[in-house]
């Protein structure tokens, strides 16, 4: 696998990452080979700094990359009025 990336909107929770929290709007992802895997980081799109995902690194299977974007662009729990952020959980196991 190569690195992959995909430009998208985020949901109105956003996408939960380990060193910023959840972000929200116009976002990169980026996949790419890593020990354990595939890691997956997104930025806001333009930006420089990167964020690894929660639950990253994900296992490397066909159509990971794509796997990835609909995870991440498909709305979180709702609690309330509000929506939770998304990780990678879904794709573990």
């Amino acid at each position: 696998m190569s690195e992959k990336y995909s430009t998208f909107h985020s949901t109105t929770g956003g996408v939960m990452t380990v060193e910023a929290g959840a972000i929200t709007g116009d976002l990169e992802v980026c996949t790419k080979p890593a020990e354990g895997g595939v890691e997956i980081t997104v930025r806001y799109a333009g930006a420089d700094e990167w964020y690894v995902v929660e639950e990253s690194p994900v296992e490397d299977r066909e159509g990971c990359h794509e796997r990835v974007v609909e995870c991440l662009t498909t709305r979180g729990r709702k609690e309330g009025f509000n929506e939770e952020a998304v990780s990678l959980a879904e794709l573990h196991g």
